[in-house]
């Protein structure tokens, strides 16, 4: 039997609905042209309906949608005052806040807005407007984020094509008159008061193919890439969400704890439930982080009678137990995405909660969301059926990643996805470039897995060594140069340790020519590290590091040595052994309900073997 339906409900609830769905073109389905006639569309069939309602902001308030639509208008309108021409970028270095959602969306209205993560190092913030030529910069004062003022400032220095720095929070005046010469320094939220909340001054409106935003991506070391989103993108990412079902109608209510800057935040947390007239709960400045908002975090579901939230392992394992008395019956599934999942933090969350844990799969240069877990449909192991209109199918690569052929349903290979959510490539000097990327229409991800006949997805691991900690993209190689920059290290490997708490942490391995103590090389390695959590969190000197029988170093071998070690601390003395399998550790361990208990805290896949 199918459940498909129109109107306000999920459209896609078991895998026989996605043939039913796509039966009617896309293009008939009468999507807003961009995300500013999207979020229009809601506030003037819903005025007063709430669009967010924000914690952690000091006093609690509550926006409708006409009140965002009006403030989207005002920043647009500010920037199109301060010259913005169509197209041209606003760079955000925001905390969320309310008036991250309205200086984000405003840019999109009249130009591309570019969210970058202000932990990053500066000289990749740098880098990233340089590439975007970021006109205009809204970033967080001084009472705020400390620190991140200061280093605001110093990144407008470097970018000689800045017209003027917007500041958010009580100090915006006072530091806007430390703006560099010839760069416009204003209060934002003072600057967009004095603009019409009505309608947009320019008679410019952006059309599908218009760029909507550019977002970095490689997490943040390395050099982070940029992937540009077109406005048909993201309004069809909106409407797919709300297929699913936990965000879908206009009773759905989201919980944003995730950062305005991901793509995970801005779609699941934002354009998907303004689409389709659900409200946000903000969790504020701090999100997940902010301590006394977790403390409550159950009260806030009952409160607000929240539907579905999204969030990373890290966030379900510290996830505090649900008080007595309270009423969570809102809750129709959590979402879960970004890093390596383990088994004892989905159980415990569902045995607790008693609503399913839904994985998702996604990456940025395909918006957002490319599989997700049907809440009647779930399948163990798998990350989710793909989204109605996207193709998912693994192929082979030669060694410079191009595909050389499809894999058949259920074998592995380097998944490949087609459709509306594909980036038109990684943005150039000249533009957005799909070589090496895109072939044929068709995204390489660098992820390995299978796709069963009917649009089940199944994650193996990652083509590529990214180490994922707590949803966060580590590149290892930055962490490899500063210790390959030490005096006594002849060679240098750093994987992703399993970790109960984030999913896997960096760990070094490295060769050495003279003696020097591993505390030493952890102290350069954290001294030098491009980010706090970029630190490893150890060092190991090593004989010689594995490799291939064509002489590349091979990973996997360490990362069963990091198991091994870790089934060490658990269990010192307990017999059992690591062994690769499909490129992957296996810890083989004897009856011991002990330690089987204990591992299923972490990420680690294992057997127990009878003597």
């Amino acid at each position: 039997m199918s459940h498909h339906t129109d109107g306000d409900r999920p459209l896609v609830l078991v895998p026989e609905d996605l043939p039913l769905v796509e039966a009617v073109p896309l293009a008939e389905r009468d999507l807003p042209a961009s995300t500013y006639e999207l979020l229009r569309r809601t506030a003037t069939a819903a005025p007063h309906a709430p669009a967010l309602h924000l914690l952690g902001e000091g006093a609690e308030v509550t926006w409708s949608y006409g009140e965002l639509l009006e403030r989207v208008h005002r920043a647009a309108n500010l920037y199109t005052g301060l010259g913005l021409e169509p197209g041209g970028t606003v760079g955000l270095l925001l905390p969320n806040s309310g008036h991250t959602y309205a200086a984000l969306l405003g840019a999109q209205a009249v130009g591309v807005a570019n969210p970058v993560n202000p932990m990053l190092a500066e000289h990749h913030i740098i880098d990233i407007f340089t590439l975007t030529r970021a006109e205009i910069l809204v970033v967080a004062g001084s009472s705020m984020l400390p620190g991140l003022w200061e280093k605001a400032l110093r990144v407008a220095e470097g970018l000689p094509g800045l017209r003027a720095l917007l500041v958010v929070d009580g100090n915006a005046t006072l530091d806007a008159v430390h703006t560099p010469a010839g760069v416009h320094g204003g209060d934002f939220e003072r600057l967009t008061a004095e603009q019409p909340g009505d309608h947009l001054l320019t008679s410019h409106r952006p059309g599908p193919q218009d760029l909507a935003a550019y977002f970095h991506t490689g997490g943040t070391t390395g050099n982070p890439k940029v992937a540009p989103h077109t406005h048909a993108m993201e309004v069809y990412m909106a409407w797919a969400l709300g297929c699913s079902g936990a965000y879908a109608g206009g009773d759905g209510v989201a919980l944003a704890g995730l950062p305005l800057f991901h793509v995970n935040a801005v779609h699941v947390t934002g354009l998907a439930p303004f689409m389709h007239g659900a409200s946000v709960v903000s969790l504020g400045p701090l999100g997940y982080r902010d301590k006394t908002l977790m403390a409550d975090f159950w009260r806030i579901i009952e409160r607000y009678q929240v539907t579905a939230f999204s969030a990373v392992p890290t966030v379900y394992a510290n996830l505090p137990p649900v008080p007595d008395g309270v009423d969570i019956s809102s809750l129709r599934a959590g979402a879960v995405g970004a890093a390596p999942l383990p088994g004892q933090v989905r159980t415990d969350f569902e045995q607790q909660v008693k609503v399913p844990m839904l994985e998702g799969y996604g990456l940025t240069e395909a918006t957002c969301a490319s599989a997700a877990t049907p809440a009647f449909a779930p399948r163990a192991g798998s990350v989710g059926l793909r989204l109605p209109y996207q193709q998912i199918k693994a192929v082979t690569v030669d060694a410079d990643d191009r595909p050389t052929g499809d894999c058949p349903p259920g074998r592995t290979g380097v998944l490949a996805i087609s459709g509306p959510a594909v980036f038109p490539g990684y943005l150039g000097p000249s533009g957005p470039d799909p070589t090496g990327k895109i072939f044929d229409g068709w995204l390489i991800t660098g992820d390995l897995g299978h796709v069963h006949a009917d649009g089940y997805v199944y994650l193996t691991g990652r083509a590529k060594d990214l180490i994922i900690r707590g949803g966060h993209n580590l590149d290892p190689r930055p962490i490899e140069e500063s210790l390959l920059a030490h005096p006594d290290v002849s060679g240098a490997a750093v994987i992703g340790r399993p970790d109960a708490h984030a999913g896997e942490v960096p760990v070094a391995y490295v060769t050495v020519t003279g003696p020097v103590p591993e505390d030493d090389l952890l102290a350069w390695a954290r001294a030098r590290a491009p980010e706090p959590a970029a630190a490893p969190k150890a060092v190991h000197v090593v004989a010689e590091l594995p490799i291939t029988s064509v002489g590349k170093l091979f990973k996997p071998e360490l990362v069963a040595d990091a198991v091994r070690r870790i089934l060490a601390e658990l269990a010192p003395g307990a017999p059992a052994q690591v062994v690769l399998e499909d490129g992957r550790p296996t810890a083989l361990i004897g009856p011991d309900p002990d330690l089987a208990a204990a591992l299923d805290r972490y990420p680690i896949r294992y057997r127990t073997v009878t003597p």
